[in-house]
């Protein structure tokens, strides 16, 4: 194919000029402390460096498509080789996750806790997304839920956190099946822009309902977990889990503790989400995220699959809810707000739609990859959002494009001739 110069150069042209009305204002200027009142400062040189980042990026993505080498891999090649390289990925990370905590500091192992949080609530959130293909918004809202529900039955009643964990969780399934019951008959668009009313009214309930959330004031001293009644103190003390095995207290147990509750519930849900894609259930929810229509015609109960999805998917955010709770030992509406479920969101579709591996890696990637952009705070956003872009033009399906089918034979068998109407198969 031959690569027009020219109409590539017009092409980029106009990218940047549309990158520059896009975030042109955004970085171009920038507020500082004046002596009476905020002044705005030009930075004429940032707007000219991202837009030649836009156009150099848009020619290369041009060149590349022009240029293609003949003997490139096809992309069923390319699929079988992410899913052969994510067989032997898969092992490697369970390896890494489990032996952080013996070489990583205080920082990194609560930048793991706060990656396996997002990757729980990306497993959870690909349940309803992934596998029945419902666009789901207002995710954040059962991870609301299981915040509040876990902190209030906490403080009412004197209970545990691992007494108050399934409560916290059957309190957001409760609530994935009253979104599920309004929102049966709706598709596409029209199913996304509900659900994501609905977590602004959660978020709107919390704040206002002061009586029982405290309002904006959020909910303070949450009880941490325990380790069979043994306490995580950094003075120690008796019922504590050093003075119990005599070992010298440290703050850094209680993190190393947290990791590992976290990576167990998350582990969890990976488990029961793959075990339930091999039952009918998880076949039906694959049935109807492929055609609805057809799903009704098999003689699907389309009302109970959509809910069973809701509410599995509600329950585990309610877990991780309850445990950023915990973790955090106070909460308030501003940590459950829309960016949270887009976040989510773009982690499941970045990942790819109904992949395990590909959503904690896409996890890490968004996350962890954040942090190491966090003293770039006015440009962490831009890069972010040109990362998500790039993600959806060289892979458009995700990281991990390939589906493993719920049900396979494995090899070839032959069918009885009794069985066909003739020959055999």
């Amino acid at each position: 194919m031959r690569f027009n110069f020219r109409a590539a150069l017009k092409d980029a042209g106009i990218s940047a000029l549309v990158s520059i009305g896009l975030f042109g204002a955004m970085i171009g200027l920038k507020t500082d402390p004046g002596p009476t009142s905020l002044v705005l400062t030009p930075r004429p040189w940032a707007v000219v460096i991202a837009a030649g980042i836009v156009f150099f990026g848009r020619l290369l993505i041009l060149f590349y498509k022009a240029w293609r080498p003949a003997g490139a891999p096809t992309p069923r090649r390319l699929r079988a080789a992410s899913n052969q390289i994510g067989h032997y990925l898969t092992p490697l990370l369970l390896a890494f996750v489990f032996t952080l905590p013996f070489y990583a500091g205080r920082y990194w192992l609560d930048l793991g806790i706060l990656v396996l949080t997002y990757t729980m609530l990306g497993w959870g959130l690909n349940i309803v997304v992934g596998l029945a293909g419902l666009l789901d918004l207002g995710y954040v809202a059962f991870y609301a839920v299981g915040a509040y529900s876990y902190a209030l039955i906490a403080q009412t009643f004197h209970l545990g956190f691992w007494t108050c964990l399934p409560l916290a969780g059957l309190f957001a399934a409760c609530w994935g099946i009253m979104l599920g019951f309004p929102v049966l008959r709706l598709r596409g668009d029209y199913l996304a822009i509900v659900t994501m009313a609905f977590g602004e009214i959660i978020r709107v309930v919390l704040l206002n309902w002061v009586s029982l959330t405290n309002g904006p004031n959020g909910i303070s001293g949450i009880p941490r977990p325990t380790l069979f009644g043994l306490t995580f103190t950094a003075g120690g003390g008796p019922g504590s889990f050093a003075d119990f095995f005599g070992i010298t207290p440290n703050i850094s147990q209680r993190f190393i503790f947290l990791y590992y509750v976290i990576l167990g519930l998350a582990l969890l849900t990976n488990w029961v989400s793959l075990r339930l894609r091999r039952l009918p259930l998880g076949r039906a929810w694959e049935a109807l995220r492929e055609d609805e229509v057809a799903c009704r015609a098999l003689g699907i109960n389309v009302t109970i699959t959509k809910l069973t999805a809701f509410a599995i998917g509600a329950c585990f955010g309610g877990f991780a809810g309850a445990f950023f709770a915990t973790r955090q030992a106070f909460i308030s509406p501003e940590s459950f707000t829309f960016m949270e479920s887009s976040i989510i969101l773009a982690i499941v579709v970045m990942g790819g739609l109904g992949s395990q591996l590909g959503t904690a890696l896409a996890a890490l990637i968004m996350i962890g990859g954040s942090e190491m952009f966090r003293d770039l705070a006015d440009y962490r956003m831009l890069i972010f959002g040109l990362a998500l872009v790039m993600m959806m033009i060289l892979r458009p399906r995700g990281l991990v494009s390939g589906r493993v089918p719920s049900v396979s034979l494995g090899k070839r068998h032959k069918i009885s001739a009794e069985l066909l109407t003739e020959g055999h198969g």
